[in-house]
């Protein structure tokens, strides 16, 4: 991560030391913590400790983020799990879009993960394959970049603070870890609370098939039906907020 690029205000990391139970919160794609800062600071209040890590090339500048790929996204959040898990007994994983692909992620490469929350995220390739073919276009007349997808929120109040521009060579090798997980969706053993806007103009409505056909374990699915794609800041927040930590609470006790 670059020790040279200032971090724009409110995209800090966060974290909470509480109990012995564990939330690790992931943002999402050209996102930043202050998305899911709320649900963070919900479980911290409820008395979790809680990891919600700034993601590699995130909460900066495009032109920093296009340094990062995927494997650098999941690196970053095994480390934070590793950490959280250095402190608590179990954990719960709950992520926004991109953080979602990567909650999903995290419980196939740790069985032991105790539940997960899954909010609009993307484990459908096609649900981004207008993204993947907008970025190659743009590759392919060398531009470097390409028009942002943050701030998909209904709430004139609420503004995610995001990047209007797409580093384009980030975006294949999100598709192909997006593939990935859709491909392991099977070895997911712990309980899923989905939850999922029907007016998410992202990602597509695939992705909940994926995960309800792909996954053999517990799903729990809660439609956000006020909110779009950044849900966690949107009026579907409290809500959210509300669900993941009960969700949490009564799955870890």
């Amino acid at each position: 991560m670059s020790n040279e690029t200032t971090i724009m205000p409110g995209a800090e990391a966060y974290s909470a030391q509480g109990d012995r139970r564990g939330a690790l919160i992931i943002h999402g794609f050209t996102g930043c913590p202050q998305s899911m800062r709320p649900l963070a600071e919900a479980f911290a209040a409820a008395g979790f400790s809680v990891e919600l890590p700034r993601l590699p090339g995130h909460g900066t500048t495009p032109e920093d983020m296009a340094k990062y790929q995927w494997r650098d996204w999941t690196a970053a959040v095994d480390a934070a799990y590793r950490n959280l898990g250095s402190r608590t007994d179990k954990i719960i994983v709950a992520g926004l879009s991109m953080g979602g692909t990567l909650t999903l992620w995290t419980a196939e490469q740790h069985p032991e993960v105790a539940a997960i929350v899954v909010i609009n995220g993307a484990c459908e390739d096609e649900d981004i394959k207008g993204l993947v073919e907008a970025a190659e276009q743009a590759l392919a007349s060398s531009q470097t970049f390409l028009q942002g997808v943050a701030g998909d929120v209904a709430d004139p109040n609420s503004k995610e603070l995001g990047y209007d521009r797409v580093p384009a060579a980030t975006v294949r090798p999100l598709m192909e870890g997006v593939a990935e997980v859709k491909s392991r969706l099977g070895e997911i053993k712990c309980p899923v609370l989905i939850l999922h806007s029907p007016q998410d103009h992202v990602v597509g409505p695939g992705s909940v098939k994926a995960m309800r056909e792909g996954i053999k374990a517990p799903i729990e699915y809660v439609a956000l039906e006020k909110s779009y794609h950044v849900a966690t800041i949107d009026f579907d927040r409290e809500e959210i907020n509300h669900r993941a930590v009960a969700f949490a609470a009564a799955v870890i006790g």
